[in-house]
Formats: structure tokens, sequence, C-alpha cells
């Protein structure tokens, strides 16, 4: 229903360009606004409910706004346009990241990519190769998203702001970890501390409101979760870091929540805790049900990397069969 409401909006607003009426007129600043307003809408529903419910609709959507770049507008107004052309990509292409439509979200960012770079949006450029960075790591392809980040970063010019330097600074340092270059990850979260601690959100991109304190966490808790597989020293602090992430992040903010709560797990059973590593999990599988996302089911599954030291307990053994079970599911 919320989604048919949102698509509502957006033809109402004559946004989605299907008929000859829409299409004949002149497209203004205000249209531009509501485009942006619906984007964020969309982005609402799949922090709360997961890209498996959307990213179909919201790929229709971006390609309506990409065929507004034909109708009648101002020049003046071209780069917002196009910028928000890049943004309809961005999303499209993060909701089917998120629902394991990998080759639809690759042709997505490169789309736009190409119209945030077009647009001479740095940051939105910069927010884009974050995504596809994201893919990347999650495909396991930590040095190709490594090499994209620093890109981002390099690239994001006298446009930057501190959000999203903090942002980029802190997926890089998940790479660096996950690639064992755990100093250049301590330096990279530290840089990635000081640039949060200068943001002023009224003076950062509408498309970062969702970046808080628990996203930055996040990444020290993936960090000294890849410590902790080297040395289970690291395993207390990894907890702390991801339960903290949990406690800092927004209502809305489910899919993060969910996601840090398989950290968490994790992190507990790096941390010889598997009692508490137990109780989490279960809590996980339990949320899986009421989010629709094949990246939560990946990570979910994935769980049973970190379970392997403590597999000889036989509540641990069943949860094992639980996760393959989940994974046979999906």
């Amino acid at each position: 229903m919320l989604l048919a409401g949102i698509a509502a909006v957006a033809a109402g607003a004559g946004l989605l360009g299907g008929t000859t009426a829409s299409r004949s007129r002149r497209v203004g600043a205000a249209d531009v606004a509501r485009l942006n307003a619906v984007l964020d809408l969309y982005r609402s529903v799949d922090y709360e409910c997961g890209g498996g419910v959307l990213y179909q609709e919201v790929a229709r959507f971006a390609e309506s706004v990409y065929r507004m770049l034909d109708w009648s507008h101002p020049t003046s107004l071209t780069p917002q346009l196009v910028a928000a052309v890049a943004a309809a990509r961005q999303v499209a292409g993060w909701t089917a990241l998120d629902a394991g439509r990998h080759s639809d979200a690759q042709r997505h960012f490169v789309a736009g990519e190409r119209a945030a770079l077009a647009a001479d949006d740095g940051s939105l450029t910069a927010m884009i190769r974050y995504s596809q960075a994201k893919q990347l790591q999650h495909l396991r392809h930590n040095r190709d998203a490594l090499a994209t980040l620093q890109l981002a970063r390099g690239q994001l010019g006298s446009q930057a702001t501190p959000a999203v330097k903090a942002l980029i600074l802190g997926a890089e340092a998940a790479s660096l970890a996950s690639l064992g270059n755990y100093a250049a990850a301590d330096r990279a979260l530290g840089e990635a501390s000081s640039q949060f601690e200068r943001i002023h959100s009224d003076r950062e991109p509408g498309w970062m409101a969702f970046y808080d304190r628990g996203e930055l966490l996040a990444q020290y808790g993936r960090v000294y979760r890849d410590k902790a597989r080297q040395d289970k020293k690291h395993g207390s602090a990894a907890v702390r870091y991801v339960a903290d992430a949990i406690d800092a992040f927004g209502p809305g903010n489910v899919r993060s929540s969910v996601l840090n709560e398989v950290g968490l797990c994790s992190a507990l059973f790096l941390a010889d805790e598997p009692e508490q590593a137990l109780d989490v999990g279960r809590r996980v599988l339990r949320q899986t049900q009421g989010i629709s996302s094949a990246r939560v089911i990946d990570r979910v599954a994935n769980l049973r990397r970190d379970l392997a030291r403590h597999r000889e307990l036989p509540e641990v053994a069943m949860f094992a069969r639980d996760l393959a079970a989940l994974r046979a599911r999906a």
C-alpha cells in the first residue's frame, strides 16, 4: 500500500512520463524538488523494509526520471535535473543491490555515475562510487572496493563535506581490515572520526541524512571483527563497538540495525561468548522474517564462518543447521 501511495504521488506530480500531456509540459524547479521528495520516500522504505520490496518500483521511477531530460526545461535547471537523475539511479542501484540483483545494481550505478559527473556534483559522484564499493565489499572484492573508494575520495575536491568524507573513510577502513592492513584501517577510522565531529547536518546533502554515529561505529565494528578473526583479544572491542552502533541507530534505520545485530552475533562468537551469540543469533533469525533484503540473508548465512570454533556445542551445531536452512530457503 505504501509503495502504491508513493507511485500515486509521483504520478500525480507528473513525474512518471507516461502521457503525452506530461511529456509536453515544461519542467521547473518545483518538479525537481518533488522528484527529490519522492526519492526521499523511497529511501525511507528501503531503510525500514529492505530493497527487495521496492527495487522494481524504483527502477521504473528512475527510468521515467531519465526521460525527463528530454522534456522542455530552462538551461539553468539542467544541472539540478541531471543530478536528480543521478540520485534516482543511485537509489535504484542500491535497492537492486539489497535485493541481490547485482547486474541491475551495476547498470544503475554506472548510469548514475555518468549523470553525477555530467552534473558536476562531486559529492553525489562519491556517494555512487561508495555504493559501488559496498557492492564489491559484499561480493568480497575488497581490493577493487578499496580502489573505488580511494578514487571517490581523491576526486571529491572542494565540494567535499565532512559527512561524505567520513562515509568514504569508514568504508575504506573496512576494506583495509579485510585485506589485513590493520594499521592503515586504524588510521582511516581515526580520520573518519575526525571528519564526523565536523559535521553540520544543515550543510550536508539531503541524501546524507541516513549517516549518523551508528554508521560510523558500525565500521569500527567491522574492522575489529576482522582483527578478532586473527587475534581473539580484539573480540571484546568488536562487541562493544557493534553494540554501541545498534544503540546509536535511529528508529527508522531498521535494516542497518539488523545488519549490526548480525555483526554483534559474529563478534560474540569471536569473543568466546557463544551463549550470548546464540541469543542474538536467534533474534536475528526472527528479524529476517520482517525485512526483504538478500544482503541481510547473505550476512546471516555467513555467520557460519565465526561460529566454527564453538561448533562442538550442541546448541551451536543446531544454530549452524538453522543457518543452512535459511540459505536453502532464500
